[in-house]
């Protein structure tokens, strides 16, 4: 090889690594512009002032804020003060992460109407770690900001309806933000209990029946026979279900709303330990690409691997499901112009908010209430973990 060919080939040797560089470093943004990009929209985080709670039936004031959302008034948004814990928060996440998981009724594959059938704040804690999840029942007669305007001064509806009133179908998408249903629920839940949520995760029924198919299934163990069902797979004892089974259980309510509740923690226990299971945690990349258009959330592929990370390296003793006592609450009804074929009014949960209000200020701060936290009465907490 002459001198110049020598020099020629260098040359092009220089300019041939220089371009995979480039083309690397190109790659690399593409991937983390792709990977940091959420799903969805996400919920507006707004500096709103916070307002004392007033009696059910009365319309909370708003509240103007220098800055305001999509459609104009601001609302009141509590923002209760915690420490952080010590420590250094495991698989690169925050330290704490709030998300509003819900389950919509929908029977369509996609999310633009339907309502809220389950309902539950999820506290991810990065350094303890630890999952606590607190449930909300559906049928807490509530404010829902935004709706007034469109129900002729109607303001208060139950907690399930935020989510529809909040998406496009059928005429709704009566709150005016990108984050639609998931957003009003969101805001819903705040100014009635303070709740603070930082993500979002929808599911309805048939993508849960397909994700639990995916993984082959779920087991568990009955210590009663759920009732009024003849289906053997859920009688007591230790039994395989399918996705179509396992949205039976979670749906049951003939015995009650908060048995329902005990239902659903002993199905997402289930699901939980199959997902760190050594023969599933290595499909949950391909799981997350397979389901990721069929989830409406505003997680992005970076944030979901940070939540997978942390499920192969979290105590199962660490995981803690909570429902607010039975007895705070008393079924009532009331009017609903909403539905005045409902001469004896609609079914509800008449229930102290301030008390509600007290156990989510301390699910939130990583305390769970004690006794003397309820406000004065006797009460006492339901909580399950997934040992």
């Amino acid at each position: 090889m002459t001198k110049i060919q020598k020099t020629i080939v260098a040359i092009l040797s220089v300019l041939t690594f220089g371009l995979l560089i480039g083309i690397g470093y190109i790659g690399r943004q593409v991937y983390q512009n792709w990977a940091s990009r959420p799903f969805g929209a996400s919920i507006p985080t707004l500096p709103y002032t916070p307002l004392a709670l007033q009696p059910i039936g009365t319309a909370l004031p708003y509240y103007l804020s220098s800055v305001t959302p999509a459609n104009g008034t601001a609302l009141p948004y509590y923002l209760p003060s915690v420490t952080p814990a010590p420590g250094v928060p495991l698989c690169g996440g925050p330290r704490i992460m709030n998300i509003l998981l819900f389950g919509s009724d929908t029977r369509g594959t996609d999310y633009t109407y339907g309502l809220a059938d389950v309902t539950r704040v999820v506290r991810v804690d990065f350094v303890k770690p630890s999952v606590t999840m607190l449930d909300f029942p559906r049928d807490l007669w509530v404010e829902i900001p935004y709706i007034s305007s469109h129900l002729n001064g109607q303001d208060h509806e139950k907690l399930n309806q935020a989510y529809l009133y909040g998406n496009p179908g059928d005429g709704f998408h009566y709150w005016n933000d990108p984050s639609a249903g998931p957003g009003l629920l969101a805001l819903t839940l705040n100014i009635n209990f303070g709740v603070i949520v930082n993500h979002y995760i929808a599911v309805n029924m048939k993508t849960f029946v397909k994700m639990v198919d995916a993984v082959g299934g779920i087991d568990v163990t009955f210590k009663e026979p759920v009732v009024l069902s003849h289906d053997p797979n859920l009688q007591a004892g230790a039994h395989h279900l399918n996705g179509t089974e396992a949205l039976e259980v979670t749906r049951n309510r003939v015995d009650g709303v908060f048995s329902r509740g005990d239902y659903q923690n002993i199905i997402m226990c289930a699901l939980q330990k199959k997902l760190t299971s050594p023969g599933v945690v290595a499909q949950i990349p391909e799981l997350i690409n397979a389901f990721q258009d069929s989830v409406q959330t505003d997680l992005s592929p970076d944030l979901m691997a940070q939540l997978a990370c942390l499920g192969t390296q979290l105590p199962r003793e660490n995981i803690a499901l909570y429902n607010f006592p039975e007895n705070l609450f008393t079924g009532s009804r009331i009017y609903d112009p909403v539905f005045p074929e409902q001469k004896q009014g609609v079914f509800y949960w008449k229930v102290d908010f301030n008390i509600l209000r007290n156990y989510v200020e301390e699910f939130q701060a990583g305390s769970w209430p004690d006794d003397s936290s309820d406000g004065g009465s006797s009460s006492s907490t339901t909580t399950s973990s997934c040992q």
